[in-house]
């Protein structure tokens, strides 16, 4: 497969998109810890070209990316100091976001859609799927910042981080672009807001864009777990 740009950028500067809302408890969070607004903005997505290649026949609702030449895996630390590669949550789908504590709208919407996505499955499926969220402000996201912000929309989800060189090598690794962006006397992040399903042996399979809905998120992971 020849490689596919399949890029949306969240800048930190921006409005919310219209129709995206937080739960109140959430906003408030995001509010205490600082931020600043965000958006998604759609790049080339190579949609047009994927379905040249899969004949339209894709079962997804997100970008087919089965067989693309990136995004095999990862060597992170989690938010309570364990090493974890992605072989470690084989025989299960992978739900892997690239974001930031103090994105105060584009992260925890993706968070929020993902807590929704959970109930959508219902709890034996749910318990196949691991949400997982790399952090691209390694600087000021510390593991205990990382363990209060993933339960403050899901218990069960787990927030992975490295030094810089990890965390360069790990967006290298799934083609993700991420940028600090000075912002008076503090930065926020431009980052992809691409949300990415590797299928229970550990396959990336599909890129699933901001603006999708949790019912095509959950469309995606139920053909994935059963055997797309």
């Amino acid at each position: 497969m020849p490689q596919i740009s399949i890029s949306s950028i969240s800048s930190g500067r921006s409005a919310r998109a219209p129709g995206e809302s937080l739960v109140g408890s959430r906003r408030a969070y995001l509010r205490a810890v600082g931020g600043f607004l965000a958006v998604g903005l759609p790049l080339l997505s190579g949609c047009d070209r994927l379905k040249e290649l899969t004949g339209g026949n894709s079962p997804f609702k997100g970008i087919d990316v089965t067989g693309a030449p990136y995004g095999h895996g990862f060597s992170l630390t989690d938010m309570n100091g364990v090493p974890r590669t992605l072989a470690d949550y084989k025989g299960q789908v992978v739900m892997l976001y690239f974001g930031f504590v103090q994105c105060p709208d584009v992260c925890p919407t993706a968070l929020s859609r993902a807590s929704q996505v959970m109930e959508l499955l219902g709890p034996e499926q749910a318990a196949k799927l691991q949400v997982l969220f790399v952090t691209v402000d390694p600087e000021r996201d510390t593991p205990e910042l990382l363990r209060d912000y993933m339960a403050a929309f899901d218990p069960r989800f787990v927030a992975l981080r490295g030094d810089a060189q990890a965390t360069q090598a790990t967006a290298d690794a799934f083609k993700v672009y991420y940028k600090q962006v000075p912002t008076g006397s503090t930065y926020t992040m431009d980052h992809t807001a691409l949300s990415y399903l590797f299928d229970p042996q550990g396959r990336f399979r599909v890129a699933l864009r901001h603006e999708q809905t949790a019912d095509d998120y959950a469309h995606d992971i139920r053909a994935l777990l059963g055997g797309a």
